[in-house]
């Protein structure tokens, strides 16, 4: 075979080329085991987001439901007569005269 000018010395380059091998091969297994660790990371949290959303889904679906009806009792409301009209024009003059009050207590607490 091909010696290509070595002379007695192709078991000392094999034993460093296989050296060099193992230390690679070692590195590679480092960077593998690595990446499988931050897969199963990224897979758990995933699994978490995804159960936060279905729960956020459900609270979603329950408060349409209340505003639905809400919006349904209101309409009715409205629809139903002139006593009622008036009655709906006090409660808002009420609630927007507490939101007003609430704003300034909140402002004069602030300074």
């Amino acid at each position: 075979m091909a010696d290509w000018g070595r002379g007695g010395s192709s078991s000392a380059v094999d034993d460093l080329l296989d050296v060099e091998n193992k230390r690679i091969a070692d590195g590679l297994a480092t960077k593998v085991t690595r990446l499988k660790s931050l897969a199963l990371d990224i897979d758990k949290d995933a699994e978490d987001q995804n159960r936060y959303l279905d729960g956020m889904d459900t609270d979603f679906m329950s408060v349409t439901g209340l505003l639905t009806g809400s919006v349904k009792r209101f309409s009715t409301m409205t629809r139903s007569g002139r006593d009622n009209r008036k009655l709906l024009c006090y409660v808002s003059a009420g609630l927007i005269f507490v939101f007003f009050i609430l704003y300034y207590l909140v402002s004069r607490a602030r300074t």
